[in-house]
């Protein structure tokens, strides 16, 4: 799980409730049917504006699963595991690798395809067509959760338009103006919360999560490549450790000597 998504939630719910609390603790103050209403049926309408359905049915579920979850395998031990895959392959041949356990389900995907006997054309339009499916849909799943929180602090000013006017048409019955007034109030506070602490963060998170699995992907295709190639264990790593920012490449290259 990442834990930097959960906390950062959790933290700024605690900040809304600890504030909440100072002021009175009164929670039922800050809840308001009209406000709510304007704000999840609104903004939802015109994310849906902006979208197919099935990306929005395939982006929300995919981008919040992403956003809580880490890649399993970080990039320096993809290439640890590859080089030992190229080593297994070097020394007993491609049939080896039917026996190998490996965690990465797309990194396992490739090194089946070498133990099939696929050509190397073959090999790298597939898993490039797949990556690039992978990248698709989880970039949607971003952008329709940025739609969100754009549409959110909108439709909130828009509650808040309609609460103001509701209170001046009603200036006459004080009864009226407490309740138009909360409206106005709250669906600019949901609107507000829901962008910076919901929407737009998991947004900003599933981009550099998309980044992430554009690298790991990349190098899983190269490294699957050169063991297609039969290239040594060593050039295999040498070659792959280019993926690496320069201070991952010292730690490597210390390691290695």
């Amino acid at each position: 799980m990442d834990i930097a998504t959960g906390a950062g939630l959790v933290g700024g719910i605690a900040v809304v409730f600890v504030l909440i609390m100072i002021d009175g603790g009164n929670f039922a103050a800050y809840f308001d049917k009209h406000a709510v209403i304007v704000i999840f049926g609104g903004a939802t309408a015109a994310t849906m504006l902006r979208f197919p359905f099935s990306v929005i049915v395939h982006g929300v579920p995919m981008g919040l699963r992403y956003a809580f979850n880490m890649r399993a395998i970080r990039p320096r031990e993809l290439i640890d595991e590859i080089t030992k895959i190229a080593d297994v392959v070097k020394r007993q041949g491609p049939m080896a690798l039917e026996s190998l356990e490996i965690s990465d389900p797309f990194l396992a995907q490739g090194v089946r395809y070498i133990a099939d006997g696929y050509d190397r054309e073959f090999i790298r339009d597939t898993m490039e067509r797949d990556r690039d499916n992978f990248l698709m849909h989880l970039d949607e799943g971003s952008k329709v959760y940025r739609a969100f929180g754009d549409c959110a602090p909108a439709w909130g000013m828009i509650g808040t338009i309609l609460g103001m006017v509701t209170m001046f048409a009603n200036m006459s019955d004080p009864s009226k103006l407490g309740p138009a007034m909360a409206t106005a109030l709250l669906a600019t506070l949901y609107g507000a919360l829901i962008a910076n602490m919901i929407t737009l963060p998991i947004a900003d998170k599933l981009h550099v999560k998309l980044e992430e699995e554009d690298v790991s992907r990349s190098l899983i295709i190269d490294g699957v490549l050169l063991i297609r190639d039969a290239k040594s264990a060593s050039l295999v790593r040498e070659m792959l450790i280019a993926y690496l920012p320069h201070n991952h490449r010292d730690e490597m290259a210390a390691e290695a000597a």
